[in-house]
């Protein structure tokens, strides 16, 4: 098969969670096709990272993208019915590159719904959406955060997403959600839209235990620090959950692993026992150095990776319900579901204080993993995606 991937991310080197997923999609797919990538470059690095992937005989077509700028110019938008993310996710010089390689492909795949706007000129091949968020729920849950005017924006976006997504979902081929509870949101939003399950998996064999490495009272988060679910579970941790926590284990201490923190995260190493890393080179080896990973998070949809690489280390995992629904272990086996800010420290106090309970959690969170989340094991969904699309390649009927 011919297979023509988008993606709003050049889909390399592996480093965030967007990123591990495409690259793992794109990676797959070219053990038995011929994959054609288009995508934005956000910086030099993307650009430097679409000549890797062409090295590597996955021909990637980088399409230089200024989030800021775009999204300066999508404000008119807000006159119209259309969401701002096809604004800040339009391009005519991608869409141009998307109808040249359209005559070529036998089936075309895109990694989140903006992407799926470039294909939908393209009903004549078989086209899979592969939401990686539900997009219009993330906005849903900004505008139940957020206030006035904010929460109108929010609250507007996900409405008007919510409509596109519709659109699309009724006329492509497949639709791929990453739980089986996106499945069932989905669902209830767009009846009889077809659509499948494919888990995110993690690279078992980067992120391993090393137990010798953990230092005491060590706890760590991990991610893009950009990311708004990301910045306002960090500082609801910092702020209100660590405080508790060295009460009573005074040398506890919090390290933020992750790239582009904004002012309000680098702001938290004012506190005690706080500290902020900004991009490192190995998040492995930060992972392996923590006695507990916290994954605070009030906002999220889909799988985790922080999680997963985590529970993939040997860690304790403590996280809210909104960070560990994704993964579908098991409270108190795999990890500790918290929801209020006491209850999380007093979580983390009760495996610091019982470093042998803390173990064996560990022991079973990377046993989890690796029956449940290795890549092979997950991509064996894959390959009955594209057989689905070949066979309706060759039934003129698909949607």
């Amino acid at each position: 098969m011919k297979i023509l991937f988008l993606s709003q991310r050049v889909p390399y080197p592996p480093n965030r969670g967007d990123k591990i997923t495409t690259w793992r999609l794109v990676e797959r797919f070219h053990r038995e096709h011929e994959v054609r990538c288009v995508a934005f470059a956000h910086d030099p690095g993307d650009l430097e990272a679409a000549d890797q992937l062409c090295d590597k005989g996955i021909l990637t077509i980088p399409i230089k993208h200024n989030e800021r700028t775009k999204k300066l110019r999508s404000l008119p938008l807000f006159l119209t019915r259309q969401p701002l993310t096809l604004g800040v996710y339009g391009s005519r010089s991608l869409q141009s590159k998307v109808d040249e390689l359209a005559g070529w492909a036998d089936m075309a795949y895109a990694y989140s719904s903006s992407m799926g706007a470039f294909l939908e000129p393209h009903d004549h091949i078989p086209r899979v959406m592969h939401l990686g968020e539900l997009d219009s729920d993330k906005w849903r849950q900004y505008s139940e955060r957020a206030r006035f005017p904010m929460s109108w924006v929010y609250r507007r976006e996900s409405q008007t997403l919510l409509e596109f997504e519709r659109r699309v979902a009724y006329s492509f081929t497949e639709n791929v959600l990453c739980t089986p509870l996106e499945e069932k949101i989905f669902q209830e939003q767009m009846p009889g839209a077809s659509s499948t399950v494919l888990r995110n998996g993690v690279d078992l064999e980067a992120f391993i235990p090393a137990p010798e490495k953990a230092e005491p009272g060590h706890l760590v988060f991990t991610g893009v620090m950009n990311y708004y679910p990301n910045v306002d579970g960090c500082i609801w941790f910092a702020r209100e959950i660590l405080p508790r926590i060295r009460e009573r284990h005074p040398q506890a201490h919090f390290t933020i692993v992750g790239s582009h923190p904004t002012p309000e995260i680098w702001g938290l190493e004012s506190l005690p026992g706080v500290r902020v890393t900004g991009f490192v080179d190995s998040v492995t080896d930060w992972a392996q150095r923590a006695q507990i990973a916290v994954a605070p998070l009030r906002i999220a949809r889909g799988i985790q990776n922080k999680v997963l690489e985590a529970m993939a280390c040997g860690l304790p995992v403590v996280g809210t319900t909104s960070a560990t629904q994704g993964v579908e272990a098991q409270h108190k086996r795999d990890y500790i579901v918290a929801d209020d800010a006491t209850a999380f420290a007093d979580q983390v106090c009760s495996l610091l204080d019982n470093p042998d309970r803390a173990r064996e959690l560990g022991h079973s969170a990377r046993g989890f993993v690796e029956e449940k989340y290795n890549w092979e094991t997950v991509f064996t969904h894959l390959d009955e995606i594209v057989a689905k699309c070949a066979a309706a390649r060759n039934n003129p009927r698909h949607p």
